[in-house]
């Protein structure tokens, strides 16, 4: 019986240590290098460092729609500590040109391809979006992704902004008001986050912040004058919520664009769904709401 009392109380132990484990880690990491060797300061989040590489250099358009970056063109990677190391993830926004040169850069350096999907349909030029994986060391982990995204246009030097954003032009207390959660405006865009209530993890650990580690839903507004946005992001769902979220997104004339997997090996196992719409904006936001309502997600 003392054994077990014993044994249990080293597990609660154990359990109460790891938070410091993951923190002594963290702080482990020389995150300046990593800062140096990507070209720019990370996001910081918890223990989570999100690097973001938006394709600023491209002008895409969508059905008369200048995209912004923040809108659909933001790749980024996240370093999470972890197994003796990170863990690494990403979604690399590229070229058609661009997929085979960044791809072989990576096999050859360890990481792991993903996904290589579409996000948007009609964009003029195509865009494609390359998921990445890795664990090992971080400086290493960004050197490789550094090299690999060499092989794209991608500006691999974050330049001073020519002017300040533009003010979001709707009604983003009513947007807030809909779909539940507080968003933020980044470069134009009216972006929100909104969490699914069970956890995710990823070879066994936790995928959180789920927003910086890219399993949160997203939503983005982008206003197109008169109270209209066009809107993209894309809904994290379980396999039963696909097909009820595809006819609430459709009753409401939001167009779906891309369904597929983003990673490999998580849990539970999850789907995720782009979407487009250029319209009134309250009244998409209401659309939107209503395939949230057919999730497990959250809501203030």
């Amino acid at each position: 019986m003392k054994r077990k009392i014993w044994s249990l109380a080293a597990s609660g132990l154990a359990l109460a240590y790891l938070p410091f484990v993951y923190v002594a880690r963290a702080q482990a990491i020389d995150w300046q290098k990593v800062d140096e060797t990507l070209g720019r300061k990370a996001a910081v989040s918890d223990d989570v460092h999100r690097y973001g590489f938006p394709r600023s250099d491209l002008s895409v358009t969508l059905d008369g729609v200048t995209i912004k970056p923040s809108l659909a063109l933001g790749g980024w990677v996240a370093f999470k500590p972890g197994h003796g190391g990170a863990m690494v993830m990403g979604d690399l926004v590229l070229l058609e040109t661009e997929i085979n040169p960044v791809m072989a850069k990576m096999i050859a350096s360890g990481l792991e391809i993903t996904a290589v999907h579409n996000h948007l349909l009609r964009a003029s030029p195509a865009t494609f979006y390359m998921h990445l994986a890795g664990h090992g060391a971080p400086l290493k982990l960004a050197s490789a992704i550094h090299d690999a995204l060499a092989e794209s246009t991608t500006p691999l030097t974050i330049a001073a902004p020519a002017s300040p954003p533009p003010a979001v032009d709707l009604d983003t207390a009513k947007l807030d008001q809909i779909i539940g959660v507080k968003g933020q405006a980044n470069g134009g865009v009216y972006q929100f986050n909104v969490k699914r209530r069970d956890p995710i993890t990823q070879d066994g650990m936790p995928l959180t912040p789920v927003g910086p580690m890219g399993v949160a839903i997203g939503i983005n507004f982008q206003p197109t004058g008169g109270g209209k946005a066009a809107i993209t992001g894309d809904f994290v769902l379980t396999a039963d919520e696909v097909n009820p979220v595809i006819v609430a997104l459709r009753t409401h004339s939001i167009e779906v664009t891309a369904l597929h997997s983003h990673m490999l090996d998580e849990q539970p196992r999850l789907f995720f769904m782009h979407f487009w719409a250029n319209d009134d904006a309250i009244r998409l936001a209401e659309g939107l709401r209503a395939a949230l309502d057919k999730t497990a997600s959250t809501k203030n």
